[in-house]
């Protein structure tokens, strides 16, 4: 036990790549099934019209909260790092002090732009049901910029577990609270048209009218949920800082060279957020603008060319979505059922790239190419190995997957929303692998110093995206497929020109075999394994039990191949905690060397 300045007599914790990488990619599991379990009941509240008012609030946030919150955090954890590495401990501590105002302004600040937009941005989409969903969920992104305040700094600690444990904790008040709150909203709406004939006060004639009055303020309760669970996370991280700090001892502190200037530090962070802030708000813009445009081009297709659409989704949008001219917003609440699925993967590449930006900083502040090699080709394997199956089977069992998770109410395979999503997953799931490849990728390069070059790639590649997306959606006969096909366009770009500029940055070759073609490989044969199974289990068993054992099987056929191949080796295991005995079991075995 050591005593750190200030504060109680704690520990200090410092991750391994590969255990950070295995914590923060549970912590980032249980937040995505925390996260599934609070869509897919709301699904079942909201419906896919009000799923759209719920996405559509989305669109708007993620720019601002990308604006308040996405550059700081990364430039903190870099500085930490590489302050760490050379024992500069006053500087560590000056950094935390520094950025607590920056981000109360930010915070603010965000709060205050989506509250003032929310107006003019519902009239442009014409979407005005989801105008309460925006207003509801503004003070998250003030809660979020607080908890980024102790996240940063944590993790270029190298100390993984503030910053899974908060993001738990955020996602369990969000299901507590969002399920609840929205499930209730719901239920006093219908009872009071049961009993009255009114919803809050105004008259309607059917229930099915009933309901899409209510939808708008169910939609805004589940929301607020969401603020709750960002309120909860930050008391954790706050409560946590107060009463164990950060490790850093008393002795540590007086053996410390003096800080750098306050000036100098806020300079350097700026200097590394900056370019990290513009390449996300770029991309969540273009994304919101794209969002936007995929409405706008759909709802364009119902005023010219709608036999189409329609004929293309017959028998799955619901007849009252059709009269009150809302398919746009049903269409975009179905890609947010497939989105819901699909950004498991992402989440959990995200955690990797969390835990390589101090072990990559780390390795390159102390100069030894070698080092430097093995730290990237192990984030680059690890995260091929996750990636590829995922996406790979994802694609290949996109019915199945959906019926699985969403329609299990009964045996009715037409479920509209269910369906759709189902479709769009298909193509949209392989370009998510290069969404997951590239966040550690994009993570890596701002470890050696080069924030820029994510930057650039994504200004590029969502400029692609937008105007594929916008050519492609306008198509009747492709239609919302299209934002798939746009999203695999623009993150092969990035990924790809993130490697070839990673590789010229750190000065060492990379085994392009060991990090990706073996994993692929192994993904495909996963992915045939998949696809045969459920073909000829479902002639024989329940569809959705079938369903699950191909997952089973074509999960261990993966496993068998890695070994067979030898793409995962004794050195690979060795890395991860308490894995020891396993290593030599299979040594004996003869699966790894």
């Amino acid at each position: 036990m050591v005593k750190s300045a200030g504060t109680k007599s704690i520990k200090k914790v410092s991750h391994s790549f590969a255990a950070g990488a295995l914590i923060m990619a549970v912590g980032m599991l249980i937040v995505k099934v925390a996260g599934a379990a609070f869509k897919i009941p709301l699904s079942y509240i909201l419906g896919g019209l009000g799923m759209g008012y719920f996405g559509t609030a989305y669109t708007m946030y993620s720019p601002i909260h990308a604006l308040a919150t996405a550059g700081l955090p990364i430039a903190i954890s870099r500085m930490v790092s590489g302050y760490m590495a050379e024992q500069r401990y006053k500087d560590v501590k000056q950094i935390h002090r520094i950025s607590v105002p920056i981000f109360i302004f930010t915070g603010l600040i965000g709060t205050a732009l989506m509250m003032l937009g929310a107006f003019p941005y519902v009239r442009f989409i014409n979407a005005p049901g989801s105008l309460y969903s925006l207003l509801i969920l503004a003070p998250t992104i003030f809660f979020s910029c607080l908890i980024s305040i102790y996240k940063g700094y944590y993790e270029g600690l190298r100390n993984m577990i503030p910053t899974a444990v908060s993001e738990i904790v955020e996602a369990v008040g969000k299901v507590v609270f969002g399920v609840t709150f929205s499930y209730l909203t719901l239920w006093y709406g219908i009872k009071e048209f049961e009993d009255f004939g009114t919803v809050f006060g105004h008259s309607y004639n059917t229930l099915a009218e009933a309901k899409n009055a209510i939808l708008p303020w169910a939609s805004a309760a589940a929301v607020l949920g969401i603020t709750f669970g960002a309120v909860s996370g930050y008391l954790y991280m706050l409560i946590r800082y107060k009463c164990y700090g950060d490790g850093i001892t008393t002795q540590e502190l007086q053996n410390s060279p003096e800080p750098y200037p306050a000036k100098k530090l806020i300079k350097t962070l700026l200097s590394i957020s900056i370019p990290v802030a513009l390449g996300a708000i770029i991309m969540n813009i273009a994304s919101a603008i794209d969002a936007t445009l995929v409405q706008r081009r759909l709802n364009d297709i119902m005023h010219f060319r709608p036999d189409i659409l329609l004929k293309a989704y017959e028998g799955l949008i619901p007849r009252e979505t059709v009269a009150s001219g809302e398919i746009h917003i049903f269409l975009a609440g179905c890609f947010s059922y497939m989105n819901t699925v699909t950004m498991l993967l992402p989440t959990v590449t995200q955690g990797l790239a969390i835990s390589a930006l101090p072990n990559v900083t780390a390795a390159w502040v102390g100069g030894i190419k070698e080092k430097i090699r093995k730290s990237v080709e192990t984030v680059l394997k690890v995260t091929s190995i996750i990636s590829f199956p995922i996406g790979i089977g994802m694609s290949i069992l996109s019915f199945p997957i959906m019926d699985l998770i969403y329609n299990t109410l009964g045996k009715n395979k037409s479920l509209g929303e269910v369906c759709v999503a189902a479709q769009i997953m298909s193509i949209y799931a392989l370009g998510i692998i290069f969404v997951a490849l590239g966040t550690p990728v994009c993570s890596m390069l701002q470890a050696v110093g080069r924030a820029d070059i994510p930057l650039k790639l994504l200004v590029v590649g969502v400029t692609l995206k937008v105007i594929l997306n916008y050519i492609l959606v306008g198509i009747p006969e492709i239609n919302i497929q299209g934002a798939g096909i746009g999203t695999l366009a623009c993150y092969l770009f990035v990924c790809g020109g993130g490697l070839i500029r990673l590789r010229k940055e750190i000065k060492t070759s990379i085994s392009w075999t060991s990090a990706f073609l073996k994993p692929l490989m192994c993904s495909v044969l996963c992915g045939v394994a998949a696809y045969s199974s459920h073909g000829l289990l479902s002639l024989v068993l329940p569809f959705k039990i079938s369903t699950i054992f191909s997952i089973g099987i074509s999960g261990l056929v993966y496993v068998l191949a890695l070994f067979l191949t030898r793409t995962i080796t004794s050195a690979d295991l060795m890395t991860i905690p308490k894995c020891k005995k396993i290593v030599k079991i299979l040594e004996k075995k003869g699966l790894i060397r």
